[in-house]
């Protein structure tokens, strides 16, 4: 894109105008050119992935998946569109996720509804998902296991298990009414609804009586130190319950460290996504409970220490 037409947008996004007139001196709004610029311009204003955040923006207005974007580039865009792009635009700009603004997030390779009243998924919690589906699949006695989700949020963890593991069964708990609504939406758009049940109340209180072979969770575990450190379009958008795991950050992972035991079979995995940063304190906390066995940490897509396995044996 030349320097006139990087100026003419950028200058038609600030002031809210995309200009007709531009269009027919030169040349129109296409996908492609909507693209580029928008790409460039979420690099220029630090936001994530801007590649992507553009794509799933444009593809979100125009109602198209993403790969038409680039099978059908030279789209032009009606003044509506653009009206609505540029809004979208401006907001992602200002670091509002850009999964809220569409309403739907990728996790293992599905797509969910999503709200601020729950987390977005990262790829980081597929590592978990990943770990229990192999599980399943290569361990005798887990072939149709029944699974605890702990804090589901949207039921990014619950929804995949029941999808990639057919003769699962899988309680879901949350605190909030609110993202159990959105959870219980995202079980029936990927057909596991039969499958998943919904269970409202804190921690480990709704699996009370229950008897699990995988007992999963990704629960708040930023520190208040850490806190502070936290990017703005995450601290200031996504639910701060679900992220903030006390002092320490491990107030909900001692909980289920703690308190998950007796509510596994025998075998059973305790299966918990943490912070990189508190592998040796969750290992240690786990080894002074003494009854867990083969405690590990595994790696993340990034290779960093993100889920705590632990096995209850006899």
């Amino acid at each position: 894109m030349d320097c006139i037409v990087g100026r003419r947008l950028s200058a038609g996004l600030q002031s809210g105008e995309m200009s007709d007139s531009y269009q027919t001196e030169r040349q129109l709004w296409t996908t492609r050119r909507l693209l580029a610029w928008t790409w460039r311009h979420f690099e220029k204003k630090g936001v994530d992935s801007p590649r992507l955040a553009a794509e799933m923006l444009l593809a979100h207005v125009l109602h198209v998946p993403r790969l038409q974007l680039y099978t059908d580039p030279d789209r032009p865009a009606s003044e509506l569109e653009r009206a609505a792009f540029r809004e979208l635009v401006e907001r992602a700009a200002a670091h509002e996720p850009v999964d809220y603004l569409v309403g739907e997030a990728p996790f293992f390779s599905m797509m969910f509804k999503v709200d601020r009243s729950v987390l977005i998924p990262r790829p980081s919690t597929e590592a978990l998902v990943e770990h229990v589906v192999q599980h399943a699949r290569r361990t005798p006695g887990f072939a149709s296991p029944v699974i605890a989700d702990v804090g589901t949020g949207s039921g990014v963890i619950a929804v995949s298990l029941a999808r990639h593991i057919p003769g699962s069964r899988v309680i879901a708990t949350d605190i909030s009414p609110q993202a159990l609504a959105l959870a219980r939406e995202n079980a029936a758009r990927h057909g596991v609804l039969d499958r998943v049940e919904f269970r409202l109340g804190s921690m480990l209180e709704p699996l009370a009586g229950g008897r699990f072979h995988y007992l999963v969770s990704n629960p708040p575990y930023i520190s208040d130190a850490e806190w502070e450190q936290v990017a703005p379009n995450v601290k200031d958008y996504e639910p701060v319950a679900a992220l903030r795991g006390g002092q320490d950050g491990l107030v909900f992972i001692r909980q289920l460290v703690q308190g998950s035991y007796g509510l596994l079979g025998s075998p059973g995995q305790l299966v918990v996504e943490i912070a990189a940063s508190q592998k040796q304190a969750v290992l240690e906390m786990v080894a002074s409970v003494g009854r867990w066995s083969g405690a590990r940490v595994l790696p993340d897509h990034e290779g960093l220490p993100r889920v705590l396995v632990a096995d209850r044996i006899g």
